[in-house]
């Protein structure tokens, strides 16, 4: 079940992992942590050409930025209860390591993949003129 449109920061956990469909349509999955108490963590999926590029460039401890829809899949665990799982099915994906020595270049196979500075993730994010009160 779809609930809303997500936008998140967080440190990876671990490398991504890729995987296939049967119509051999990339997907990838990964982790990322979003406190600084390490007991939040998000399950974010991307597919398609944003699947390959996140499994080539984003690395375990990575800080990435994610946009996409927020999803909770429920299922039942071997004692009978249910279990909630968060997960963000990614649309975009911003990597934001400070160091950018190698940076991820615009291009048509990476489009929704970018890099910048940690000093410019605060500046502009939210035009205040939109923000209803």
């Amino acid at each position: 079940m779809t609930i809303a449109k997500a936008f998140v920061t967080g440190i990876v956990t671990k490398a991504p992992e890729k995987r296939f469909t049967q119509n051999d349509m990339a997907i990838a999955g990964f982790t990322i942590n979003i406190d600084t108490n390490n007991e939040t963590l998000l399950r974010v999926i991307a597919f398609g050409q944003l699947a390959d590029t996140i499994s080539n460039t984003i690395g375990a401890g990575d800080s990435v930025a994610v946009e996409g829809k927020l999803q909770v899949n429920t299922y039942k665990l071997p004692n009978g209860k249910d279990k909630k799982v968060y997960e963000i099915s990614a649309n975009a994906v911003e990597k934001m390591n400070a160091n950018t020595s190698n940076p991820i270049a615009h291009s048509q196979n990476n489009e929704n993949l970018v890099t910048f500075n940690q000093d410019e993730i605060a500046q502009d994010l939210i035009d205040e003129d939109e923000i209803p009160f």
